[in-house]
């Protein structure tokens, strides 16, 4: 068994005939390079973010070859990028692989589908602190987030109390809310999330109000960084990535500053990110990573391929790996988010799975 470093850069970029390369990107894992994994968060493998149905600029080793050649168009902006999976498809040949494993989230395991349609036999494991994945009502990694959120959240009112200010904490997910829904529901806080816009003077008014009515005089609000308000977008910098996607900037500061107009109120913000994803990963976290590696094992060992792992109405299962083309899947605003109040719905949850959302 191999690791393949740096995600599917490490199937794009390598070049097996120089060993300095195939050491950077191909790892042999064996029980004493693996021995800590089961205690360590995010990826000691390492990650990119390597599209390869959509790679702007060559990597050297590939450079003078010839690939299918597309136009590729982000938030109006239009470019060539190539297709090198015959490159992919050519190391996984040389590398001897009879199985991939694929890791990650929607975007990682958008590039899975295309390798089973190549006849590779692949197997993918949903990991992704979002929760974002269409076929499992759970992600390798959320739990973790959650209970960080919540710790942070609940060590911040101190602060957030003593000087009597209105807390802002933004929290991870680009294009779905389940971080910032969940983390208010187990602490029982407002948030704002992409999937609904807010409407700005009621938020504030809501804030206030929720300030005024707390003997300790003040309130909380959490936010992800897709979330929006009526007559506002999120502002985005940089280059857009190889799935497309561009570095937001904080919507904490631009609340921040929209409830100092508007009330003369002071707010505390809190980046809580990349923050949630480090450190050693919770109980629940733990259990379903060695079930989901028994399933992968399972299936690879019945000769079984294009399938991911997942969990469907509370119960292990392999389920079908999910189409990129239908995006991540977002949350339910009708069972789950309450537009008036802006907070989670907690009633009506008799027969719903342990996590409240079916895939």
């Amino acid at each position: 068994m191999v690791g393949i470093r740096r995600g599917w850069e490490g199937l794009t970029h390598v070049d097996l005939n120089d060993p300095a390369s195939g050491e950077h990107y191909i790892l042999p894992l064996n029980r004493e390079n693996t021995r800590t994994i089961d205690r360590t968060g995010g990826t000691f493998l390492h990650s990119s973010r390597t599209n390869p149905t959509k790679m702007k600029n060559l990597p050297p080793i590939l450079k003078g070859q010839k690939f299918e050649a597309k136009e590729s168009t982000t938030n109006g902006v239009t470019s060539t990028v190539f297709d090198v999976t015959p490159a992919v498809l050519k190391n996984i040949d040389m590398l001897g692989l009879d199985y991939l494993i694929a890791i990650g989230g929607d975007d990682t395991l958008s590039y899975a589908p295309e390798l089973d349609r190549n006849g590779i036999k692949v197997i993918a494991v949903p990991k992704t602190m979002d929760n974002d994945v269409r076929n499992t009502e759970y992600c390798i990694g959320f739990a973790t987030a959650i209970t960080r959120a919540m710790d942070a959240i609940d060590r911040q009112r101190t602060t957030v109390g003593s000087h009597e200010h209105i807390g802002i904490s933004r929290v991870l997910g680009r294009d779905a809310g389940y971080t910032a829904l969940y983390t208010a529901y187990v602490t029982g806080l407002r948030c704002c999330i992409p999937e609904h816009k807010v409407d700005l003077k009621r938020l504030i008014d809501l804030l206030i109000d929720d300030k005024r009515k707390n003997p300790s005089s003040y309130s909380l609000v959490i936010l992800s960084e897709g979330a929006e308000w009526q007559g506002y977008r999120v502002k985005e910098y940089g280059d857009a990535d190889a799935f497309g996607h561009r570095n937001k900037m904080s919507v904490a500061e631009d609340l921040s500053g929209e409830i100092k107009r508007a009330t003369s109120e002071e707010s505390v913000i809190s980046d809580l990110t990349y923050d949630l994803r480090s450190g050693s990963p919770d109980f629940i976290d733990r259990l379903v990573a060695f079930t989901f590696a028994g399933l992968a094992m399972d299936a690879l060992e019945e000769a079984k391929s294009g399938l991911m792992t997942a969990i469907n109405e509370g119960r292990y299962l392999m389920a079908p790996i999910p189409d990129p083309k239908l995006g991540p899947p977002k949350v339910d605003i009708a069972s789950m988010y309450d537009t008036e109040s802006y907070r989670p719905k907690y009633d009506y949850k008799i027969g719903l799975p342990i996590f409240l959302a079916r895939p």
